[in-house]
């Protein structure tokens, strides 16, 4: 990710960001915040936190959910880590730990305390896709009572500025065989509004 042009005030941030340790006693491995932003960018990707892999590469979606996702959006990697045209600004920055079932919520301090003051320094984002329940619940409140696969199938009520999503990890593929009409119907409008909005990419 090339942070070369970012302008003082969003450098500084991410600085801040990147040396935050408040999370540090609840996190297995420590701190690591791991988010991609810029103020050009024009699609804006809310997951819920790193997984170890990310953690460890200290890259977004630098493992199989990110290839997954990468095809649903119909972009290359180059796109997607391109800061300029793609945001990704997780609900939590750092790797919280696995549970029984898979990698543990988000820390409750990290939106809190940074989510707005890094959204605030993307002002041209034309498109949201927002990734699982924790990131539903921060981005679209008036779902919260929804389970996700009631809040994405509800997916054109939030058109054409935010889509939600189930999260694109394997542990996942139960789930899209028994939803076919998320590869039918929803995948094929998502592709054609990432493409719209990078359309506008420099401009």
């Amino acid at each position: 990710m090339d942070e070369a042009d970012l302008p003082i005030a969003t450098l500084r941030l991410l600085q801040q960001v990147r040396s935050c340790d408040i999370c540090s006693p609840f996190l297995p491995l420590g701190a690591r915040p791991v988010l991609q932003v810029h103020p050009a960018a024009r699609i804006l990707v809310v997951g819920q936190a790193p997984g170890i892999k990310v953690h460890n590469s200290g890259i977004p979606f630098d493992d199989a959910s990110g290839e997954r996702l990468r095809e649903w959006m119909g972009i290359t990697r180059a796109v997607f880590y391109d800061p300029r045209q793609v945001a990704i600004v997780p609900m939590g920055f750092c790797y919280p730990g696995t549970g029984k079932s898979g990698d543990l919520p988000p820390r409750t301090e990290c939106a809190p305390h940074w989510r707005r003051q890094v959204l605030a320094h993307m002002p041209k984002i034309a498109l949201t896709l927002v990734i699982g329940q924790y990131a539903q619940a921060w981005h679209l409140p008036k779902s919260n009572d929804s389970s996700v696969t009631r809040t994405v199938e509800r997916w054109e009520e939030f058109s054409p500025y935010v889509v939600p999503l189930p999260h694109p990890s394997p542990r996942n593929n139960i789930w899209l065989k028994r939803n076919p009409w998320f590869a039918e119907t929803l995948l094929p409008e998502l592709k054609q509004s990432v493409a719209r909005v990078l359309a506008t990419f420099g401009r």
